[in-house]
């Protein structure tokens, strides 16, 4: 599977990185562990993930390694070098897998509440159906706008029965991941996700039910949730 954790995390804010000592969400620390291992601890459970690939950027492949090599020894885990962009790190790490990979999982770094069962949920839908992805449905009501230089206007009420809110992991078919990367590349196609750059080539991708609790952390706010679930979760395990 593969975690692109090379992102700038610029939606924590100023005050928040000075407090973590570093800008980037996915390395800030939840109760003594940056958010990244976190998420990887998840994926290093399941005994049908044999490989895990950690995308960062040049300047933090060399630390990340290390932590990485003392949490997980061994080489199940490693750290490769990312890009500018969620796309190109993904498609950095992909070019170091093996050919003969069968399927591919790419989660966000900062989602460090993925259930085990969920991941294995999605994993069982791709391996039966090429791609699946997990999703929540909408629950606020969404609207389609139009935005000018100093207003937006409204021009739809989206039906939420038809919309869900997309989360991670991602899964997909090697060959077929590995052809939606090369597919956008030589269209100049910069996808949102995983899976947009596969429905581009008319596949289609299920959805597994997620979470709310799948949460992704952007803001500041979202730690003190994560603290939160983190303490429940610790809990859960301490009486298992």
């Amino acid at each position: 599977m593969i975690l692109p954790a090379a992102g700038l995390g610029t939606r924590m804010g100023k005050g928040s990185a000075e407090k973590a000592g570093t800008s980037r969400k996915q390395f800030m620390l939840l109760e003594g562990s940056p958010i990244f291992i976190h998420t990887v601890r998840k994926f290093a459970a399941s005994d049908r993930v044999s490989e895990i690939v950690v995308a960062v950027r040049p300047e933090d492949r060399e630390w990340v390694g290390e932590v990485l090599a003392r949490e997980f020894p061994g080489d199940r885990v490693r750290a490769v070098e990312g890009g500018d962009s969620r796309q190109q790190s993904v498609e950095n790490a992909l070019a170091t897998l093996r050919p003969d990979t069968d399927l591919v999982a790419v989660h966000d770094a900062v989602r460090p509440f993925i259930e085990l069962e969920t991941i294995h949920r999605v994993f069982d839908e791709a391996a039966e159906f090429g791609a699946a992805i997990v999703g929540v449905p909408a629950v606020d009501t969404v609207k389609q706008v139009t935005r000018g230089t100093d207003h937006v206007r409204i021009r739809a009420t989206l039906p939420r029965e038809k919309l869900v809110m997309a989360q991670t992991p991602q899964v997909f078919r090697y060959n077929l991941i590995v052809r939606a990367f090369q597919s956008a590349r030589a269209d100049g196609f910069t996808g949102t996700d995983e899976s947009s750059l596969v429905e581009r080539l008319d596949v289609e991708v299920s959805v597994v039910p997620g979470s709310d609790r799948n949460i992704k952390i952007t803001k500041p706010g979202d730690m003190e949730l994560a603290r939160l679930f983190l303490q429940e979760q610790t809990a859960r395990e301490s009486q298992a």
